[in-house]
């Protein structure tokens, strides 16, 4: 079966199409700067360079069109007829609490996920338009929702609630909900069974450091917690976002900066992390570069990351009452040793025994840890868009 994973943004649409027996990327691409001047196609059949060609694209509609035809393309295409796409898996970013698994794409569905766009404003209207446009160019092929909050509904209401007047979560929702649910899915699986043993058996914490980042907690194949919030602003420093802060910080900046509440929160996702903490990069390639070279404010951006996500990865033993796998994937995770020896600083009481050279491996399946050591960990590189597809495959 041909699956389509799309993910769309407000202004991008990225996709894969996957041989679902296969397992193989046939084509990949993006499409940038939708709805805005100077909108172009990036796209990479299997095999192949990139090719990159400006292209008229005002909405999404036409941007999925485009799509279809790079596919078909005779030069650079991959399959003869649209007729070869046998379904579509969309990436949706909040499920709220309605969605605690992959649906098939029904009205009712659609209707279900616009309920949930206060929850996500910047995200889920932009994940409708995708799902909208692609139901206009291809109506009889079927469709699947996969959520980033599903695998964490599994969450006890004693890690999902906060500390605010419960009628709150009664009247608004207010909760946690957690994202990057498809990546510690798939992660926390392929770990187990690079293991040799089954995830119900096990208790992971999968740290998906990439530019948005969380770590979650799997207690026997189940989410029991996570460091995304409400939102993905809550939890770890990030690429651009400050993560946990004191909310009093709000109105205090707000005071301060004459500006809104709502021009602070955006100052939270976008100028913060490490990007604001070290006035450079959000990129950690760029940091440790530049670490290495002697700049003070990169060298401590690194370390209260990485710092943070120790202080997670103690926290989620806690809460489980032990560990057997600490799992690293994602940008970061997968590709920067620099970051994964910061954050064994923080771990070695825990048994980890992280070997030096097997630590500089990047971007492969590795088992970081000694043989023998109590708590073994390890990079599983995430692959959403295989889940997804996996996910749109089981259900069609």
């Amino acid at each position: 079966m041909n699956v389509l994973v799309i993910n769309c943004g407000s202004s991008s649409l990225k996709y894969q199409l996957i041989d679902s027996e296969s397992q193989e990327v046939l084509a990949k691409g993006l499409c940038e700067r939708i709805g805005i001047a100077g909108s172009a196609i990036v796209h990479q059949p299997k095999g192949s360079g990139k090719v990159k060609e400006e292209a008229d694209m005002p909405d999404h509609t036409a941007a999925v069109k485009l799509v279809i035809e790079k596919l078909t393309d005779p030069s650079v295409g991959v399959i003869k007829s649209p007729d070869e796409i046998d379904a579509v898996g969309h990436r949706i970013v909040h499920g709220g609490e309605k969605f605690a698994g992959s649906v098939v794409i029904t009205e009712e569905v659609i209707s279900e996920i616009e309920k949930c766009s206060d929850l996500a404003p910047l995200h889920n209207p932009a994940n409708l338009v995708g799902i909208r446009s692609c139901r206009a160019i291809m109506p009889d092929v079927p469709m699947v929702g996969v959520f980033d909050t599903a695998f964490h509904q599994t969450m006890p209401q004693k890690a999902y609630l906060y500390g605010l007047p419960y009628e709150y979560y009664k009247m608004y929702q207010v909760r946690r909900y957690g994202f990057h649910g498809t990546s510690h899915d798939f992660v926390s699986a392929r770990a187990a069974e690079i293991l040799g043993k089954k995830r119900e058996d096990m208790k992971i914490i999968v740290c998906h450091l990439g530019n948005g980042a969380s770590v979650s907690a799997v207690d026997h194949g189940k989410s029991v917690d996570t460091s995304m919030g409400l939102t993905p602003l809550e939890g770890l420093i990030m690429g651009t976002r400050s993560g946990d802060l004191d909310p009093a910080i709000i109105p205090f900046l707000a005071g301060r900066l004459g500006v809104d509440a709502e021009e602070v929160v955006n100052i939270c996702n976008k100028k913060s992390g490490v990007l604001g903490l070290s006035g450079l990069s959000s990129d950690f390639r760029d940091l440790a570069e530049a670490a290495d070279a002697g700049n003070e404010m990169a060298r401590t951006a690194l370390e209260t990351y990485a710092y943070r996500v120790g202080k997670y990865i103690g926290a989620y033993t806690a809460a489980m009452n032990g560990v057997d796998a600490i799992v690293f994937t994602a940008g970061a995770g997968e590709n920067n040793a620099e970051v994964r020896k910061l954050i064994g600083q923080y771990i070695g009481y825990l048994g980890t025994n992280i070997d030096e050279e097997k630590n500089r491996i990047r971007g492969e399946e590795v088992i970081l840890s000694d043989e023998g050591a109590k708590v073994v960990t390890m990079v599983v590189p995430t692959n959403e868009e295989l889940a997804i597809a996996r996910e749109t495959v089981r259900l069609v």
